[in-house]
């Protein structure tokens, strides 16, 4: 059975339009955040708190609201929904629920792995980010809503701000960022490998065109002075030679004349 038959097959047990649902969650929480300042602290994921008997967490967790200004929180909300839309769209809603399940599915096992770190959904927020800057990455963005950035940029800053965090934290920390990238390397990874391959071919082929523009055009047969060692010397080729061969102007005159056939 193809991919495309399984698709099809299952496509009726996918949630359309799921990024409609975890924003408006995350937004409802923001609300209830803003008038209970305590109530973050009863959705993210603890295991120790599942397992005495608040499994909610193991839902809950993927409304976490950006954190920090409301307004900035508002922006933050309004492009997930315009970005997980266009992967639905893109995609379509059974490979866009398995995309977003990979990297809920691994956060909860990393939660587990690691139960003294309470887990929330920034990671898979950014996961959706990046994807849509792979699919998209000269859609241009306002940042602040006046300078216009394209998407591929700060997919880069996003990247390099999560190696920082990989190499500066802790064992969770660095579980919590492969689990919610891991979606995103099984999505793209066959597209990096051919991105890299075309890449170093590329710079194989810039090499060769280099080494070839570097090789001097012409040779003295005599002292084997070039255009590239001395770039004012004028150099002649000799039609009595055979085949005919270049000569700088002092012995254009003096050397003897080569043949295939003879040495004179």
């Amino acid at each position: 059975m193809t991919f495309k038959q399984l698709e099809r097959k299952l496509s009726r047990y996918a949630i359309h339009d799921l990024t409609m649902y975890l924003v408006g969650g995350q937004g409802l929480v923001l609300l209830l955040s803003l008038a209970m300042p305590g109530f973050l602290g009863a959705i993210v994921l603890i295991p120790e708190a599942v397992l005495a008997g608040q499994w909610w967490r193991l839902v809950s967790f993927l409304f976490t609201p950006p954190l920090g200004n409301p307004i900035f929180a508002v922006f933050a909300l309004y492009l997930l929904w315009f970005m997980g839309g266009a992967l639905e769209g893109h995609w379509g809603a059974l490979r866009y629920n398995l995309y977003v399940l990979i990297g809920f599915a691994l956060t909860v096992a990393v939660a587990f792995a690691f139960p003294y770190n309470p887990a929330t959904n920034i990671y898979i927020t950014g996961s959706i980010f990046l994807a849509f800057a792979a699919l998209y990455p000269d859609y241009e963005l306002l940042l602040f809503f006046v300078l216009p950035v394209r998407i591929k940029w700060l997919a880069l800053v996003t990247w390099l701000f999560y190696g920082y965090q990989f190499l500066t934290g802790g064992w969770a920390e660095r579980a919590l960022i492969l689990a919610a990238i891991t979606n995103f390397l099984v999505f793209f990874g066959r597209d990096l490998y051919a991105t890299a391959r075309y890449g170093q071919r590329r710079l194989r082929q810039q090499a060769k065109a280099s080494a070839a523009r570097d090789q001097p055009r012409h040779v003295c047969a005599v002292c084997g002075v070039t255009d590239k060692s001395n770039p004012t010397m004028d150099f002649r080729y000799c039609t009595k030679c055979e085949p005919p061969l270049a000569y700088c102007t002092e012995h254009l005159r003096s050397h003897e004349h080569l043949r295939r056939d003879s040495t004179t």
